[in-house]
């Protein structure tokens, strides 16, 4: 199996099954001399753990009861508080797994997931939990994203990356308070929105279904010209990067698709003289990236997630022997992405940038 790794100069390896013994990565690329701080790294893991719980103590009904640590153990690449500059290897032990969950999906094929399509191409697959093609594998993402995240914050004093719900379940976020993310179940900066999504959620739980959602990225403290021109663009790098995530769907920057309808007119962000800050566009349509570079506007994207394919709904499907069968799929599951994969979003861009950032000091000398 190829693709395993993502980044040129800052490398993001990833290896590890859901139902495995544990998951794993390394990173190449991150340079000597910073300070690592394991707590730091495992509070971003935190984040993106099963059976998490809503900031107010409750259980959380949108997630998965899988009850993981996901405690990161470093193997290499760091001593005495800071890198060496050698690669990175870590580990998270898988310590949870229902494996019995799955025995009755052994000889079938699960609709929305890669059963089918993995094993047209490999002739074999890992029914316990999706194998390698789990949800479960994005934590080595998000420590990888971690250590990127220590080098931007290095390299980019003001960088400040923040992803929220939009929109979950069919019920749209209508105001942003940065401050509320945190104090809800679903991540959501509407506190208003986020009760009626988990008011919603929980009427599609008791129903044995799942919903999916819209995920907004803001990205502050980028200078212009990060990214490069052509094939490795920031905008095509992030949507690679996203992509890659499996309940991924879509992805927009800025005006996004609305900016089909606009005149040039309307779209153009136009410039002024720069401010305190050194902004010198009016707006912000372009998603703070123009030509496959940031132009120094806070960067914005969203993503489509689909609904959870485990659902527990009686649904068609076929068996290894091509037969119709029906199949109703046992084990803890999300009811919503949202909250869990938030965390995820900002590993991958933050892995696109740290990555970007590296190439960039080849690009002139001063």
């Amino acid at each position: 199996m190829s693709g395993n790794t993502f980044g040129k100069i800052f490398k993001v390896t990833t290896f590890g099954e859901s139902h495995g013994a544990s998951l794993g990565g390394v990173i190449d690329g991150l340079p000597a001399g910073l300070d690592i701080d394991i707590e730091k790294i495992q509070k971003d893991l935190d984040r993106r753990k099963p059976s998490q719980k809503s900031p107010d103590g409750s259980v959380n009904k949108s997630v998965t009861q899988r009850n993981e640590s996901d405690t990161i153990q470093i193997l290499s690449g760091i001593f005495e508080g800071k890198s060496t500059g050698c690669p990175i290897g870590f580990v998270i032990p898988n310590s949870d797994a229902h494996s019995s969950d799955y025995s009755d999906i052994a000889e079938k094929f699960r609709p929305g997931h890669a059963d089918y399509t993995f094993y047209e191409k490999y002739g074999i697959r890992d029914y316990r939990g999706g194998g390698r093609s789990s949800g479960r594998e994005t934590a080595c993402r998000v420590a990888g994203g971690a250590f990127a995240k220590i080098l931007l914050e290095k390299l980019f004093p003001q960088f400040e990356i923040t992803a929220s719900t939009t929109e979950a379940a069919g019920i749209k976020a209508e105001t942003f308070d940065k401050d509320e993310i945190e104090k809800n179940s679903l991540r959501c900066a509407d506190k208003n929105a986020a009760k009626k999504m988990e008011e919603r959620i929980e009427e599609i739980r008791s129903k044995g279904d799942s919903c999916g959602a819209i995920v907004e990225c803001r990205i502050k403290g980028i200078k212009a010209g990060l990214g490069e021109p052509v094939f490795d663009k920031l905008d095509a790098l992030l949507a690679q990067a996203m992509l890659s995530i499996g309940a991924i769907k879509g992805i927009e920057f800025g005006s996004g698709f609305e900016s089909a309808g606009m005149l040039g007119s309307e779209w153009n962000d136009q410039m002024k003289k720069a401010d305190s800050n050194g902004q010198v566009f009016k707006t912000n349509h372009a998603g703070g990236i123009l030509g496959g570079m940031s132009n120094g506007n806070e960067i914005v994207f969203r993503v489509a997630i689909k609904p959870v394919p485990s659902i527990s709904c009686e649904q068609n499907t076929i068996d290894k022997t091509g037969n119709e069968c029906t199949m109703q799929i046992k084990g803890r599951h999300d009811i919503c992405l949202a909250p869990r994969i938030i965390p995820v979003i900002e590993a991958m861009a933050s892995i696109v940038l740290a990555d970007l950032a590296l190439q960039n000091l080849t690009s002139k000398i001063n």
